[in-house]
């Protein structure tokens, strides 16, 4: 067999097994019957006081944001720094511009007021 068939063999496994997976589980499932007590909201056994759904501020996840940006850089910069000797005054360049790049978006994202928490 060529390797493009077991690529091929390889990928159609990958797509078959875990769709297989799922048809199963849908098909052998209990069916699901619930009652009118069942889609009451429960909280550790007390009456619920007041409303239960509660609106939460989105600092969160802008702080998040902001943190996958600079976790991906890190990501970028470990492989840069590992070959840096080896790579030159053009890769150092570039990596200063995606630094700066980050920066600017870090410097708007203060501007904005998305690091104040309220």
């Amino acid at each position: 067999m060529s390797d493009h068939a077991t690529l091929g063999v390889f990928l159609l496994l990958t797509l078959v097994f875990p769709l297989g997976a799922m048809l199963a589980a849908w098909l052998f499932r209990p069916k699901p019957r619930p009652s009118e007590e069942k889609l009451l909201p429960y909280e550790c056994g007390v009456d619920t006081k007041g409303p239960t759904w509660i609106r939460f501020r989105v600092n969160y996840f802008l702080y998040a944001l902001v943190f996958l940006a600079f976790d991906i850089e890190t990501i970028f910069l470990f492989p840069w720094a590992v070959k840096f000797q080896q790579l030159g005054l053009f890769a150092f360049v570039e990596m200063i511009i995606f630094i700066a790049i980050l920066l600017i978006g870090l410097w708007y994202a203060w501007k904005e007021g998305a690091l104040k928490w309220y």
